[in-house]
């Protein structure tokens, strides 16, 4: 008996000496205030940050901060969507959409500018122009990514093709196996000016190999395998082995910042829940997008702001419904019936400056159940016009929960909506007396069909040959998920084609090492 007692406490106190450590791990991590958060922990807003000034150690191979190289932009910007039964499902937001409340200088912007003006401000972006609840911030910084990969030991990924980026110093120089450590894994995730060579016909200079397109996406493509390589090493290490768990946590978590209330229970609860995902498994998706293709663009008669990416409906709201597993007619923000058509006023108002679109959106409007109150004419703002859903209503609340009807009523509208359409929250745009207004773009259609839930994105495994070694190697890649091209886009020659939700790797990406290969140590300048 009393035995058996010796024992019971024995595991009680070890039981809680595992708790207090990793409760200690949560106060590593620096904490700041982020607004508007919603209550729950089902939606973290991940961003990787280009703040060079914050970082501990200054390190030439990310620019020094002293020698003006001090922006602060989201180069990653991510939505992890913790579902049930430790489901997981995350969605890339390409960096350069451009999109309403970024509000630099009280202006729209792309997506990536929002986190100058703080967390708070892009958090209120994903929400506010997504339809997207966020519960947590987390970002993490140069130091952060390279820490991780130091911390398991560095990681080994498969390069077929010579590769080179000027900007993040990527240099590959012979096609194979390497071994990277944190800053040269880092210069992977970085890469957005990729340049490849296809064959010896491009010589050997690699500043003169052809440029990638769509560096944006390529990144983001390029960032979800390395998560794969990353997460495979670390389930090769054991997580949830307390003694590796320190190491990591003490590692990374000093370079990591969450929003205060991410409290250490939550952090507890959610690494018991979600410690054996398999992150190659993971839907990681991206939402769809549209390039305009005239060069630098110019909004409101302000130009210079640059290369810029529009959201595409109906790919759009339909790759966020998949994420959070909702039907067409449901809301992604609280899981619940979206308002019929007929429940809510809606206003047009023509930004174009083409004859009778008000009033030919309006027609196609009431077509489709909804009570058109008004039309009328504004001033286009940019070429080609994005079409913007404004919708009012009381603005998100510091914490808690934002029960926004008009935002409901938005995402109604959104569902009959194609082209380069984005949400917009703010009442001084919505025309007096309705709960939304639909500003028009150029390339904007009203759809001539009922929607249903978009398909469940698949795997495959496709093998790729080496071109300098024997063997081959097999690697898990998503299934190319196109999204529909709605006709005022596909017969636009100022935009692209609407992007891929899940993004296959080229064949010049790099990816997990096939066994028996040779390892290389990476040993370019850093």
């Amino acid at each position: 008996m009393w035995s058996g007692i010796g024992l019971g406490t024995v595991v009680i106190l070890v039981v809680a000496a595992i708790v207090a450590v990793y409760l200690y791990f949560g106060t590593l991590a620096h904490h700041v205030k982020v607004k508007g958060l919603q209550s729950g922990n089902n939606n973290i807003l991940l961003v990787g940050s280009t703040d060079r000034c914050s970082l501990k150690h200054q390190n030439s191979a990310y620019g020094y901060c002293d020698a003006g190289v001090n922006g602060v932009n989201s180069d990653i910007v991510m939505v992890a969507h913790l579902g049930g039964n430790g489901k997981v499902s995350l969605l890339s937001i390409p960096r350069d959409l451009f999109v309403p409340n970024s509000r630099v200088g009280n202006n729209a912007n792309k997506i990536d500018a929002a986190l100058y003006n703080g967390p708070s401000q892009l958090a209120a972006a994903i929400e506010e122009d997504f339809g997207i609840p966020i519960n947590h911030f987390v970002e993490l910084n140069f130091d952060t990514f390279a820490n991780v990969v130091d911390a398991v030991g560095g990681i080994n990924m498969y390069f077929p093709r010579r590769v080179f980026d000027a900007y993040s110093s990527l240099n590959i120089e012979r096609p194979g196996c390497y071994h990277l450590d944190g800053i040269h894994a880092l210069q992977v995730v970085r890469a957005r000016h990729l340049q490849i060579q296809y064959s010896a016909v491009d010589g050997t200079n690699p500043r003169l190999w052809p440029n990638e397109p769509l560096s944006d996406l390529a990144r983001i493509r390029r960032t979800h395998e390395f998560m794969r390589v990353v997460a495979a090493k670390l389930a090769s290490q054991g997580i949830g082995n307390l003694a590796a768990d320190i190491s990591l946590a003490t590692t990374v978590l000093p370079d990591l910042t969450v929003d205060n209330g991410f409290s250490e229970g939550e952090m507890l609860t959610l690494a018991k829940n979600y410690h054996s995902t398999n992150i190659s498994k993971v839907p990681q998706l991206t939402f769809p997008i549209v390039v305009n293709q005239t060069g630098s663009y110019t909004y409101q008669g302000v130009p210079g702001y640059g290369d810029v990416e529009f959201p595409v409906q109906p790919g759009g709201w339909q790759t966020v419904d998949q994420i959070f597993g909702v039907q067409t007619d449901q809301s992604p923000w609280t899981g619940k019936p979206l308002p019929l058509p007929d429940a809510f006023h809606v206003s047009v108002e023509n930004a174009t400056g083409t004859a009778n679109q008000a009033a030919t959106v309006a027609e196609a409007l009431d077509h489709k159940g909804f009570v058109v109150n008004q039309t009328g004419d504004r001033t286009p703002v940019g070429t080609p016009e994005e079409t913007f859903v404004w919708y009012g209503g009381g603005p998100p609340p510091a914490s808690g929960n934002w029960k926004s009807a008009s935002l409901q009523a938005a995402l109604r509208v959104m569902t009959v909506l194609q082209g380069p359409v984005t949400l917009g929250y703010d009442p001084a745009m919505v025309t007096h007396g309705d709960m939304v207004t639909v500003q028009t773009g150029s390339d904007l259609t009203i759809a001539t069909r009922n929607w249903t839930a978009p398909p469940t994105t698949t795997t495959t495994s496709s093998t790729i040959a080496t071109t300098t070694v024997k063997g081959t190697t097999t690697t898990t890649v998503a299934t190319p998920t196109t999204v529909y091209d709605p006709p005022g886009v596909s017969s636009d020659n100022n935009l692209s084609a609407p992007s891929f939700t899940a993004q296959p790797l080229e064949p010049w990406d790099p990816r997990t090492c096939p066994s028996g290969m040779p390892v290389w140590v990476d040993r370019s300048k850093q």
